[in-house]
């Protein structure tokens, strides 16, 4: 039996990537970091960095000529997750598109989130 082809871990869309190295570039950094930490009434939350190196254990991805470093404790947590940058007239902000999200908090800042099946 053939394998299913697994997803890119994390990818962006156009305009987060550009937003991404529009910011790297201000800042002088080589990377976005992305993962989760516990917190906020839904249980977790996404964050993002802009850092140098990875870090020993970090998964590192390439896309739209932007490196992206995973924390190696949230890989099962982003497995296919896609990042957006929103621009409305009332905010600007990176937006988590997620297939193993479950739930999310009435104010929208924290979500629950399910770790994908280790194939």
């Amino acid at each position: 039996m053939a394998r299913r082809p697994r997803p890119q871990l994390v990818t962006l869309t156009d305009a987060a990537a550009t937003r991404v190295q529009e910011i790297m570039s201000e800042k002088g950094a080589g990377y976005l970091r992305v993962g989760v930490k516990n917190g906020g009434c839904a249980g977790m939350e996404y964050v993002m960095d802009y850092v140098t190196a990875p870090e020993k254990f970090d998964e590192v991805v390439e896309d739209k000529g932007v490196k992206i470093v995973v924390d190696a404790k949230a890989v099962l947590f982003l497995l296919g997750s896609i990042v957006d940058y929103e621009s409305t007239p009332l905010h600007e902000k990176f937006v988590f598109r997620n297939p193993n999200e479950t739930d999310a908090c009435g104010c929208g800042e924290s979500v629950t989130i399910m770790p994908a099946e280790a194939s």
